[in-house]
């Protein structure tokens, strides 16, 4: 049987480096950008202008000439059709609303100014207080299932905690991530990370269940087997549906990285990124995680690896 287990400290050695990368670069942003991660007008607020052109408009294109005119920190989406345009950016005086009007009339041609106002932040103090409670309410329900389910099981709260480590590994991943490309590519935070982020905790979160139900399965049929063996058959057992299931959600977000538009790249990146860190801690993160409770194994963790062999 091929070992997977075995090479838990491997796994581990890989997690921690990359997690200590984006660590890294979120203390360097902060000093270089005053915050951890670089974040745009969704958090940071701004001004929102919203026009409507004789013509269909691509936010692309928009953007190209909101760029030249001096804004970088810049977001511009359609709504209501394609000549109706919403424009976020940073504060703007009224004589550079208008010379920003100037620059997509001579661009786009006539346009129309449909509303114009300065707007705070749209995820604030206070929406930022409510998602960490949300996100201790579903450690606790998680952590409360998955004990119940799995309480036939000698332990069964280990596997609940180990689910809940994952998840927080793959989101400090998913911030180091945001951090890192922040800091190489000026890529700033929007609240559509906060969905890739939620979607790809969904998506890791079922991956380590799976794993964790086949275990709950295998223990009383394999009395014979010590529990490390137990959990390496678990999950080769269950290894072709992780990545069967994980690399169809990853073709098909490559394709949109590759020939979608440019207002969802990044959001696209950072699912892909996230979902390829899902399918790893799912399967090399969380589940040696739970051998080395259940072997006690906490002192010899981090061991070089010569000392392990």
């Amino acid at each position: 049987m091929f070992a997977l287990v075995q090479k838990r400290r491997l796994y581990f050695t890989i997690s921690a480096a990359l997690l200590l990368a984006g660590i890294v670069a979120m203390i360097y942003s902060a000093i270089a950008f005053g915050s951890p991660i670089r974040l745009s007008i969704d958090f940071t607020g701004g001004a929102l202008l919203e026009v409507a052109f004789d013509q269909a408009i691509s936010p692309e294109e928009l953007r190209e000439v909101l760029v030249t005119a001096g804004l970088d920190d810049v977001s511009a989406q359609t709504i209501g059709g394609e000549n109706q345009v919403v424009i976020r950016t940073k504060e703007i005086s009224v004589a550079e609303k208008e010379a920003l009007l100037d620059e997509l009339r001579t661009a786009f041609g006539p346009l129309t100014e449909l509303r114009y106002e300065s707007v705070g932040p749209s995820i604030g103090r206070e929406t930022t207080r409510s998602a960490i409670y949300a996100l201790l309410a579903a450690s606790a329900a998680i952590l409360a299932f998955i004990a119940f389910a799995f309480r036939r099981v000698p332990n069964p709260l280990r596997y609940g905690v180990c689910a809940i480590a994952k998840m927080l590994h793959d989101v400090l991943f998913l911030l180091g991530f945001a951090s890192v490309m922040g800091i190489l590519f000026g890529w700033e935070i929007d609240a559509l990370v906060l969905t890739a982020v939620l979607t790809v905790i969904g998506f890791s979160l079922e991956d380590v269940i799976v794993v964790f139900d086949r275990i709950r399965e295998n223990i009383p049929r394999r009395r014979g087997e010590d529990f490390e063996t137990i959990v390496n058959r678990s999950l080769l057992e269950t290894l072709h549906r992780s990545l069967t299931t994980q690399l169809n959600a990853i073709f098909i977000m490559t394709a949109v990285i590759f020939f979608g538009g440019a207002t969802t790249r990044n959001f696209m990146v950072m699912m892909l990124a996230g979902m390829v860190m899902g399918t790893f801690s799912s399967l090399f993160f969380a589940v040696p995680l739970l051998v080395v409770w259940e072997k006690d194994e906490w002192g010899s963790l981090f061991r070089p690896l010569k000392a392990a062999a």
